[in-house]
């Protein structure tokens, strides 16, 4: 009975190194695949910053340039509808 006694225990503890052994190549394996799949994903670069917005246009500018308007409307350089459109487009502006 000890000689069975000793067999299995050698046993045990070849099938225990094996499984121990076979445990680190597996988690070193996976950590070379995991190395080389972050090395061939693409790089992203950052969106560009979106462009700031166009100065805000004071009241003091509109009503010059409405008043240019109604003087060129005067002096018969505009209609009136294309007086109409440019005051809409300053107004709205």
């Amino acid at each position: 009975m000890p000689g069975l006694l000793r067999g299995v225990a050698r046993t045990a503890v070849v099938a225990g190194t094996a499984t121990a052994v076979s445990n680190r190549v597996s988690r070193r394996q996976a950590g070379r695949w995991a190395q080389q799949e972050a090395a061939q994903q693409p790089v992203y670069e950052q969106p560009a910053p979106p462009p700031a917005p166009a100065p805000a246009v004071s009241m003091e500018s509109k009503l010059d340039q409405l008043k240019d308007l109604a003087t060129l409307k005067e002096q018969g350089v505009l209609t009136e509808e294309e007086f109409a459109a440019q005051k809409a487009r300053i107004l709205n502006g």
